[in-house]
């Protein structure tokens, strides 16, 4: 049955109402065909939700919440275009074209508003730790989700193109004429874009890493790369936009991928403790080896005498954290330095402050200097 068929029994209502009043009751009925059928698709949809989240598939509640609201406004939207169709009859209105394509280009749209949050939902279940066992990459899903939003973009748009009547192949061939033009004239903006791909390529970072540059004042954590910027919020919390292409042409450091955290301090001792210096560095060596926090099997681990310092004798403690917590890190290093302190008390020794010492002459040798002498003269 198509749609003649119910244009010509609605119409066939006319015999029975007046004529002037026969479109409006057909308009109602409708309209009302259009209201119970979308009551029956949300019942139908609850219905299908129910049994659906008594399985584990996450995959069947993604695809019915996807196309739950596309399905509602195509009902509605074709209920129109039907109600449109009844007014056309009975009035001197030659809105046949318009109407078929009407339809045809809302099929589409429905379609890819389908397509799109359909790929939305796929992103979010393929990052989320908590519907699979091992999640993807967010900076991966994002890409791809893009990629395939785009896809499905720029197909709906030709498809648009030929059913409004455009040759698809001509316009192609406009895009590949103007493209060069508008290379030179958006290359910055082509440069950003390459830059994004560049970024989900090589994968310096992801998403939640944080990122500094040693060439620029760039420095926070990654909270989205776009297809132009990439937006990084720094440590007091102000966002931080980035162009894409800027990332080609910087060095860049990303704590988050360090496997530990360095320890390097240097501690002075007062010269007089000398004769307890090697007690000390063993000491710290040997608590240092034992420390269940501290990498040593792994990483390199040095204590040793340093230099003679203008008023200490120093010694440095390198070593390194198992975490990469920053603020464990702070917490284990504070740990550590407190018990050197502690060991070097325990030792008799103490840590060396800053000092001067003025060697003053004696009265004898101060009345036989040359400046003297040549004052009495």
């Amino acid at each position: 049955m198509d749609m003649n068929f119910y244009l010509e029994n609605l119409a066939s209502l006319g015999g029975v109402i007046p004529i002037d009043y026969a479109w409006i009751i057909q308009v109602f009925i409708v309209i009302f065909v259009a209201l119970l059928v979308n009551y029956l698709a949300k019942h139908f949809f609850d219905r299908l939700q129910s049994r659906f989240q008594a399985t584990r598939n996450p995959w069947d509640d993604l695809l019915l919440e996807a196309a739950r609201k596309p399905v509602g406004v195509m009902i509605w939207v074709q209920g129109l275009l039907l109600a449109l169709d009844v007014m056309r009859l009975h009035a001197d209105m030659d809105l046949l074209g318009l109407i078929d394509v009407a339809r045809r280009v809302s099929v589409i749209l429905l379609i890819t508003w389908f397509v799109v949050r359909l790929v939305s939902g796929m992103e979010r279940l393929l990052s989320d730790p908590e519907a699979r066992r091992k999640p993807m990459d967010l900076t991966t899903a994002k890409a791809i989700s893009k990629l395939l939003k785009a896809a499905a973009i720029i197909t709906s748009g030709l498809v648009l193109l030929q059913t409004l009547g455009f040759s698809v192949s001509g316009v192609l061939a406009f895009g590949g004429i103007g493209g060069i033009a508008i290379g030179f004239a958006a290359r910055d903006l082509l440069a950003n874009f390459f830059g994004a791909l560049m970024l989900y390529f090589d994968r310096p970072f992801a998403v939640g890493d944080w990122v500094r540059s040693p060439d620029r004042e760039i420095e926070g954590t990654v909270e989205d790369i776009g297809w132009r910027l990439t937006r990084i919020r720094t440590f007091d919390q102000r966002p931080l936009y980035v162009p894409n292409s800027v990332f080609a042409n910087i060095a860049l450091e990303n704590p988050s991928r360090m496997f530990n955290r360095r320890i390097f301090e240097t501690i002075g001792l007062r010269y007089q403790d000398a004769d307890k210096m090697q007690l000390i560095i063993d000491q710290v060596k040997s608590y240092l080896q034992q420390h269940p926090e501290l990498e040593t099997d792994k990483r390199t681990l040095i204590v040793n005498f340093n230099t003679y310092g203008p008023s200490s004798l120093d010694f440095f403690v390198y070593t390194f954290t198992k975490t990469t917590n920053w603020v464990e890190f702070h917490r284990i290093k504070q740990e550590v330095l407190l018990h050197i302190f502690e060991l070097i008390r325990a030792a008799g020794a103490d840590i060396a402050f800053p000092t001067r010492t003025l060697h003053l002459a004696e009265a004898d040798q101060l009345t036989d200097s040359p400046l003297q002498q040549m004052s009495q003269s």
